[in-house]
């Protein structure tokens, strides 16, 4: 008699950017709509670590995938009131909860505190992750991101 394993495990990793304030002012896929300097190396980046999956936090819809085509909009966890933010949080979990497993997959944020604080903090929220980005302000953002591509 054979028997054979698996590994129980399939961890996937996967790259979360934040969106940003400058975008295209048409309807377009996400990954195009932002078009700061910052998005466009954050996402050079998230496509250098070749992970499994790349999406984007929004302040308006969670989590969008790359393809998703949105129109603009003009919203900001920046400026939202912390209730607001955990509120977002768990829209944005529940996202991800869907697709995939919060507490083995892999990832890394590229984002600031307000994007991802309450996505790490929250009971059902992610647990493996990298914050490459850690707290550099936005200008070291770049710098760091143009020196890693």
């Amino acid at each position: 008699k054979i028997i054979i394993t698996r590994c129980c495990t399939n961890m996937a990793s996967i790259v979360l950017i934040s969106c940003v304030s400058k975008k295209l002012n048409k309807t377009a896929p996400a990954k195009d709509i932002y078009v700061s300097d910052l998005f466009k190396k954050s996402l050079a980046y998230a496509y250098k670590c070749k992970p499994d999956y790349i999406y984007i936090l929004s302040a308006k819809h969670g989590l969008l995938e790359l393809n998703s085509v949105i129109e603009p909009y003009n919203l900001t966890l920046n400026t939202m009131s912390k209730n607001d933010k955990k509120l977002w949080a768990i829209k944005t979990i529940n996202q991800l909860i869907k697709l995939h497993d919060l507490k083995q997959d892999e990832f890394t944020i590229l984002a600031g505190k307000n994007y991802y604080e309450y996505l790490v903090k929250h009971k059902q929220g992610i647990k493996n992750y990298k914050l490459p980005l850690g707290s550099l302000s936005f200008g070291n953002r770049l710098k760091y991101l143009k020196n890693n591509m």
